[in-house]
């Protein structure tokens, strides 16, 4: 399977919107369907024939640790920000020597999805052109996810080109938490903390970022009650 075999699993947030859950443990090991969120991401991530997966650490991130170290299945690096928190920009740009230039998945440890037709990950690998992209991400239809309270996060046109949402409009498709990257998005990057989405706005300002439609639904499990929506959407899914 060409494309990217590699990827990095945002898990160093602090879970304030999932407690009391995550008073004593960090959120992506927050179980849902008797599985931890981030078994969640890897077991998707491996699927999609990814080899090597980062995970940056932050909260509880001795946790994180023996939890990842029981994992044999893929290679899994710690990304360390027991420091500082870095945002989701700043997180990536300090994994980025981990990729060695190669682009890479993405992927946010509270977001799953139950597939529809084919395999999304699978179908942004064949969708992915590093010519005319900087970034492919995932994209969930509004009417199709649970526990999104947005507006939505970008425009989408027929060929997939993606623009920011003007003020006052809504958008039909939000942001999963599952993108493609290339490394020189991160050209001219600020130092420290920073958000992902201002790469992604200068994306935007040079044509070059671009969006796939998820054939499925979107479960973001930021809260105790979208766990609970998610858990009784999944129970519905699984075989008598």
């Amino acid at each position: 399977m060409s494309g990217p075999t590699r990827a990095i699993i945002l898990a160093a947030g602090l879970g304030t919107r999932m407690r009391p859950l995550t008073n004593n443990t960090p959120k992506p090991l927050v179980k849902v369907a008797a599985r931890a969120l981030i078994d969640h991401a890897i077991d998707r991530l491996v699927q999609a024939g990814v080899t090597l997966i980062v995970v940056n650490v932050h909260y509880f991130a001795d946790q994180l640790r023996q939890h990842l170290a029981e994992r044999d299945d893929v290679e899994i690096r710690i990304s360390d920000e027991t420091d500082a928190i870095l945002g989701t920009g700043g997180g990536i740009a300090r994994a980025l020597p981990h990729f060695e230039g190669e682009p890479f998945f993405v992927h946010n440890s509270d977001s799953i999805w139950a597939e529809g037709y084919g395999q999304a990950l699978a179908r942004m690998k064949a969708r992915w052109n590093p010519d005319e992209m900087d970034s492919l991400l995932l994209m969930a239809a509004l009417v199709n996810s649970m526990g999104y309270e947005g507006r939505g996060d970008f425009l989408m046109d027929s060929e997939g080109r993606l623009s920011v949402v003007p003020e006052g409009k809504l958008s039909p498709f939000a942001y999963p938490g599952a993108a493609i990257l290339h490394p020189r998005l991160f050209e001219g990057a600020p130092n420290g903390a920073f958000p992902l989405l201002m790469l992604w706005e200068r994306a935007i300002e040079r044509d070059r970022l671009f969006g796939i439609r998820l054939d499925g639904v979107w479960m973001h499990v930021g809260t105790p009650e979208a766990l609970t929506e998610a858990e009784a959407f999944l129970a519905d899914l699984a075989p008598a």
